[in-house]
């Protein structure tokens, strides 16, 4: 997020794939510390871009508190982010199980946007794996199952265990 304004007004970017106003939201999470989220309610909301929305959060009433959430991570609750990310988009892969050649190797945590590929982050064994999602490991993803299908490269898992 971003501050603009004298009067506590931020500027969410997001990745949900549409856009969107966020028209019905009531809160979402703001993670103030690494693993600990806070509820913020929304006050208004309007379109600004594709993937920018104009946020008015109760209680951020000056630009002094808009500053404290800059930078901050913004998480919405998993039935809000299901109504508002496009079915289409990168993003809606998180939950789903990633499957490598047959082998489930867990749940999608977060997908990480960098200029020419996204990571799936995922737990694998107890330890943090980022996995390359590209055309060249990419083999199908199955809306249904809510899976994954990739081909790794030889080693590439061995670097986490």
């Amino acid at each position: 997020m971003a501050s603009f304004g004298v009067k506590g007004e931020l500027i969410l970017q997001h990745h949900l794939g549409k856009k969107t106003s966020l028209k019905g939201l009531e809160a979402l999470f703001v993670e103030i510390v690494k693993g600990e989220m806070l509820p913020y309610f929304i006050q208004s909301a309007k379109i600004k871009s594709d993937e920018e929305i104009y946020l008015k959060l109760e209680g951020v009433d000056t630009k002094e508190a808009a500053g404290k959430l800059r930078q901050k991570e913004i998480w919405l609750a998993e039935d809000a982010f299901q109504k508002y990310s496009a079915k289409s988009s990168i993003i809606s892969l998180l939950g789903f199980h990633l499957i490598d050649e047959g082998t489930d190797r867990g749940a999608i945590l977060e997908i990480i946007e960098q200029p020419h590929q996204m990571l799936a982050r995922i737990d694998l064994n107890g330890k943090e794996a980022l996995i390359p999602l590209h055309e060249h490991s990419l083999q199908k993803i199955d809306k249904k199952k809510k899976q994954v299908h990739v081909v790794l490269p030889d080693g590439l898992l061995d670097v986490y265990r």
